[in-house]
């Protein structure tokens, strides 16, 4: 969507337009490499054949759009962060594989058909009503989503206590939930198959942990820069104790298993 066609009073204009400022903060990309793994097993969970048309939604810097062109898949990589897409860019040169990159939103889609994922954005109905609509009839869906209870979405919860979302916006974890895509997808789907698996977060101690994501993760980063220094620590040590609480290292590291639902929904 062009954010520029909405009312400019609108609340959903003013959400997205302060979304995307947060995923353009810090260097999301420096984290983002550090899950590729997620993408190389949903390209696994959906099947994915070369030769398949694959339109990988909120790409960020790339991994799922890389784990489908290692594959042999026809990919559009989007992500309404041009920032993002230039670093998917390189990364792609840098393997030598085609990909065609193009900035759009997930509510507006441009595209007439197409596949893949989606998670942080204020109008629920209207993505997955977009990502139905460009998926074609038999093809597949493949979402990756933190859920609510899993390491990342009780982060955004902490940081929700410290600095409260916008009144009405539901959580992006819902994404991360069997009963929400059901609600999303449920008429549109032939099928909707889900497997709860982690990805782990590996670092030298959660301060170190702690550090990168407050440099690097737009989320983060914004959420210190918004709050007084004596907040910015009581931020600082509710993050610490989060990460002490998931950590099962045993020693002075960090190794936090984060939950996430991985979905592949079949148009009917």
């Amino acid at each position: 969507m062009d954010i520029s066609s909405l009312p400019e009073t609108s609340p959903l204009a003013a959400i997205k337009l302060k979304q995307q400022a947060t995923w353009s903060a810090g260097d999301y990309a420096v984290i983002g490499t550090t899950l590729q793994i997620v993408g190389e097993t949903l390209c696994e969970a959906v099947d994915l054949r070369a030769g398949q048309r694959v339109l990988d939604v909120a790409a960020g810097n790339g991994n799922a759009t890389l784990a489908a062109a290692r594959r042999g898949a026809d990919v559009v990589s989007t992500d309404y962060v041009g920032a993002l897409l230039e670093r998917g860019r390189a990364r792609a040169a840098a393997e030598g594989v085609t990909v065609r990159f193009e900035e759009a939103d997930a509510e507006q889609l441009p595209f007439d058909d197409a596949t893949f994922g989606v998670m942080f954005t204020p109008d629920q109905e209207k993505a997955a009503a977009q990502m139905a609509r460009v998926c074609r009839p038999g093809g597949k869906i493949g979402l990756a989503n933190w859920t609510p209870a899993g390491f990342i979405g009780e982060l955004f919860k902490v940081i929700g206590r410290h600095l409260p979302p916008p009144a009405g916006l539901r959580p992006p974890s819902l994404w991360g939930t069997e009963d929400r895509l059901r609600e999303l997808f449920g008429e549109q789907a032939a099928s909707i198959q889900v497997e709860r698996r982690n990805f782990t977060f590996r670092y030298r101690s959660p301060q170190h942990w702690l550090d990168s994501f407050r440099t690097y993760y737009g989320p983060i980063h914004k959420a210190f820069q918004a709050l007084a220094a004596e907040k910015q620590a009581v931020l600082a040590e509710d993050l610490l104790a989060l990460a002490q609480r998931f950590n099962r290292s045993g020693d002075a590291g960090m190794v936090v298993p984060s939950e996430y639902l991985e979905a592949v929904i079949t148009k009917r």
